[in-house]
């Protein structure tokens, strides 16, 4: 299991390294840090632009440009935006935000589909099964932006004003100023106040693929030979399922959840935006409009970390689920 680790470890880092350069290119490409300045009135002089250029190291090769930004990067230095701000702090404090919406919608999507996936499966062409399939189906032809007004305007606000308080939260991941007037508990529950409806916006449709992909590993397994031969032996049908099939059906599930990472954070934001989180997506969105280089560099190498981390999570639960897995 070590050197597999190892293996594994070494190789993520090699895709880090690749996906860097790739994403350094590509912006490179696509963005012009001096975009922001030819537009102003009256135009700056050519030597103004000259000396930024220089500043900027825009005259230098690809190559220079591309390690002088790897090198800060490894020291959490991102560079700086049009506005002069450090833009290490604001991706790391933005992180945080947007972490918190996507590891839960990830745990609660998770958890509802190996629910859902395992029971369908069980209950095969039972009213259970139809109802789930009927389900998932509408909630992955639902966009996310739709869904997430949905949410807002026909349960949130319409709960809120049956129960005659403020129950759901549709503006912000906290409210204004808690930080600074509130105890810990109070922060945590305010917080937690605003999470569920971006949450449950995130993870429903994320939910309603992943549960068909649990099903039919499932049901691949419960047809299979070694799942005959344990019930003929006479073991419980919950150990079973549980042991014996359950475990084996997870492979692919973790393969569509570490795949679908990349996916996530961009329904994120999304999410973000209908919500108004002050998150890493409303960053992005912002950077784009004002053809911001190196936040929008930042963003996607985060991005491309995740990617890749939960890549490596899901090579070595490979491993634990079917120890075979090691010897390759």
């Amino acid at each position: 299991m070590f050197f597999f680790t190892v293996r594994r470890l070494l190789s993520s880092i090699v895709v880090l390294f690749a996906s860097s350069l790739a994403v350094f290119a590509l912006c490179v490409a696509s963005f012009d840090p001096l975009a922001p300045y030819r537009t102003r009135q009256p135009a700056p002089p050519p030597e103004f632009f000259a000396n930024l250029r220089e500043q900027l190291n825009l005259n230098e090769p690809f190559i220079s440009r591309y390690f002088s930004w790897l090198g800060g990067v490894l020291t959490l230095d991102f560079g700086e935006s049009n506005g002069g701000t450090a833009v290490g702090p604001q991706l790391l404090g933005r992180l945080g935000v947007t972490a918190r919406m996507v590891i839960a919608a990830m745990v609660l999507a998770v958890i509802l589909a190996i629910i859902v996936g395992v029971l369908t499966a069980v209950r095969q062409y039972k009213p259970e099964d139809y109802f789930f399939t009927f389900l998932t189906y509408v909630l992955i032809a639902l966009p996310t932006f739709w869904f997430a007004a949905l949410l807002k305007e026909f349960v949130a606000i319409q709960f809120n004003d049956l129960v005659g308080q403020q129950v759901f939260y549709t503006i912000g991941e906290q409210s204004p100023a808690i930080e600074l007037i509130g105890t810990r508990s109070e922060i945590f529950w305010d917080r937690l106040g605003h999470l569920i409806l971006p949450t449950i916006s995130l993870a429903m449709l994320s939910f309603a693929a992943w549960s068909r992909f649990q099903r039919a590993a499932m049901l691949d397994v419960l047809n299979s030979d070694y799942i005959r031969l344990a019930r003929a032996k006479g073991l419980q049908r919950r150990r079973v399922l549980v042991r014996h099939g359950l475990r084996n059906a997870l492979i692919p599930l973790t393969t569509v959840v570490a795949l679908n990472v990349g996916l996530i954070m961009g329904g994120a934001v999304v999410t973000e935006t209908v919500f108004v989180w002050h998150g890493m997506g409303e960053y992005l969105i912002v950077s784009i409009g004002r053809s911001d280089l190196f936040p929008v560099l930042g963003w996607l190498l985060v991005a491309a970390f995740f990617v890749i981390l939960f890549n490596l999570i899901a090579d070595l639960l490979y491993a634990v689920l079917d120890p075979r897995i090691r010897l390759n």
